[in-house]
């Protein structure tokens, strides 16, 4: 019988309180056999969108809530940072001593710390003990090549992405708004195959479905999935996607991704789930 076993550990980061993006691939890092999830942790939401506090909090219940509908364990449970970006200094939160916690592990699986949205938890855990730098990779939903752009995850806490980036131990899997702006689903792809996806497909399209659009936002007939790039290099196979390498194999930029792949097996996990 076909059965992947766990290839990678991984902590997943993301502002859950905001686009439900982030949750559709939680699920799909939950579900991927080739994962295992250590731990989930929440940031804050950009100011832009409202008032950032009790948003990290906010998506950690979410993440509960979604773990919990799909039946999975998290040893390293879930925690919620800070509702204020990276400070320099370092900030313990639940958020960055789970962070923590799995870079000190010495389980023999690595460990991918895979964040969706600012990365001001992680930069919160490197400020207090730089040595984890050496110990994970950073998969990061975020930035963008043509450097006068603006993105979102980068510039919520423009000087976390800063601190962050510049570890030079710290092996870094970079998913540019150039690329995951290109992982887009028509609303009615959404609501037909997500909705129509098991009892967890449902949930995941009633975020959609429910999120409070703000006056300013003008929606189109799309949406992206740009917080599912990573699983190409955690639950899947990064042969199916081209990447640029900026320093030598230590930071890699993905240029071009299997979109097919990464729904569509997103999809099947969710129906043999029920």
């Amino acid at each position: 019988m076909l059965n992947p076993r766990p290839l990678v550990r991984v902590v997943v980061d993301n502002d859950w309180a905001g686009d439900p993006d982030g949750l559709v691939a939680l699920a799909h890092h939950l579900l991927a056999p080739s994962n295992r999830v250590d731990a989930i942790t929440s940031s804050f939401t950009s100011p832009t969108f409202g008032p950032s506090e009790g948003t990290a909090a906010g998506g950690a219940s979410l993440a509960r809530e979604l773990t919990g509908l799909i039946g999975a364990e998290v040893p390293g449970g879930f925690g919620a940072g800070p509702d204020l970006p990276f400070a320099g200094v370092g900030r313990r939160s639940d958020a960055s001593a789970a962070i923590l916690a799995a870079a000190r592990s010495d389980d023999p699986l690595p460990l991918t710390v895979v964040c969706g949205g600012p990365l001001t938890n992680v930069a919160d855990a490197l400020a207090e003990d730089p040595g984890i730098a050496a110990r994970m990779t950073l998969a990061w939903v975020g930035g963008s090549v043509d450097p006068e752009a603006f993105e979102y995850n980068r510039d919520t806490d423009a000087e976390a992405a800063r601190f962050v980036l510049g570890h030079p131990e710290l092996r870094i899997r970079q998913f540019p708004v150039e690329l995951y702006r290109t992982m887009a689903c028509s609303l009615a792809e959404l609501r037909h195959d997500l909705g129509g996806a098991g009892r967890v497909g449902t949930w995941l399209w009633e975020r959609f479905d429910s999120l409070p659009i703000p006056d300013f936002v003008e929606l189109g007939p799309t949406w992206a999935l740009g917080d599912s790039a990573p699983l190409v290099v955690t639950g899947l196979d990064p042969a199916s996607s081209r990447f640029r390498q900026l320093d030598g194999d230590r930071w890699t930029i993905c240029e071009a991704i299997d979109f097919r792949l990464v729904l569509a097996d997103l999809l099947a996990l969710l129906r043999a789930l029920g």
